[in-house]
């Protein structure tokens, strides 16, 4: 009986560090920076005219867990779209690592299904910004934005 209880309050103290805080993070991200995309019916969002669309992959595989490419340059405009390929991850600008950028887009939620996106539209100052998926970041799933003018 005694196991059973440490295993179930074990249990319960794991899903909590697992969810409960991720989401309060999360939730605080969202709070502190204005929605910086406008989802398009169908989820995705265009590029303005003359835009592109940049496609970032997600992949956990044997070589780790990973963003590609995980450099990327783009221009006001543009659309980073990032896509599920195995795994489950999110992408977070997050503030501490773009110190004194305004604008950041909120923390995305996390995508779980091979084939989901979310996107992220370019409306960023000139300058590079830092994205990293937040339960693998100190694996080194990390990535940077850099945005020039055309």
């Amino acid at each position: 009986m005694r196991n059973s209880f440490r295993l179930s309050v074990l249990a319960v103290l794991v899903a909590a560090a697992a969810c409960g805080g991720g989401e309060q993070k999360a939730a605080d991200s969202a709070a502190a920076a204005p929605a910086a995309t406008t989802p398009m019916p169908s989820g995705d969002i265009a590029p303005q005219p003359g835009g592109k669309l940049i496609e970032i992959t997600m992949t956990t595989d044997d070589k780790g867990n990973y963003f590609t490419p995980n450099e990327v340059t783009a221009n006001p405009g543009d659309v980073l779209h990032f896509k599920l390929v195995i795994g489950v991850h999110n992408v977070n600008f997050l503030p501490d690592s773009n110190p004194g950028k305004t604008g950041l887009p909120p923390v995305s939620p996390f995508l779980q299904l091979p084939g989901q996106t979310h996107d992220v539209a370019v409306n960023f100052a000139e300058g590079t910004y830092y994205w990293q998926c937040d339960p693998h970041a100190a694996l080194g799933m990390k990535g940077h934005l850099k945005v020039v003018k055309k």
